[in-house]
């Protein structure tokens, strides 16, 4: 293999991580990453992770319009928000199996385990985040502290069952 076929291999499977992430269905990640795949090609646009996920995120959202909601954050929740861009994994100990990560995930919205993806993931901060998916940096935070504060509530409720 050469450096750029290694490099592609990355590219796409992040892409599909990222596909995946926004979908929660391997089927329909597939899809938006070969439909985004072949029109970054078609395009002749450049080879970057930030072209592919814009695609793959313009595919999801045309596909999904329906579930497009707008949030609003409280002026008490935004001061509370800007404190931090990072998400600390140490600071929410998970003793999740794969199961139950799944179905932790599921209880999200798309695009919460969007911005928890980006952020954990793939390791950009909320203002990559923000520039990336075309949302205000307070929005992208929110979505992150709503993410984190529904797998908390999914871990308590079910911490005797869990492993």
């Amino acid at each position: 293999m050469t450096g750029a076929t290694i490099d592609i291999t990355a590219l796409l499977q992040s892409g599909f991580r990222y596909a995946l992430s926004l979908s929660h269905d391997k089927h329909q990640a597939e899809d938006l990453l070969q439909d985004a795949w072949l029109a970054v090609m078609q395009a002749g646009g450049p080879l970057s992770r930030t072209y592919l996920f814009s695609a793959i995120r313009s595919r999801f959202l045309n596909a999904n319009r329906r579930e497009k909601l707008v949030l609003l954050v409280s002026m008490d929740d935004a001061a509370e928000l800007e404190q931090g861009d990072e998400f600390e994994l140490d600071s929410m100990p998970l003793n999740l199996n794969e199961e139950h990560l799944h179905a932790a995930l599921a209880d999200l919205r798309s695009v919460e385990r969007e911005v928890l993806f980006l952020m954990v993931v793939e390791g950009y901060t909320a203002q990559e985040v923000a520039d990336l998916t075309a949302r205000p940096r307070g929005t992208v935070l929110s979505l992150l502290h709503r993410g984190k504060a529904k797998i908390r509530r999914y871990v308590e409720q079910r911490k005797d069952v869990m492993p």
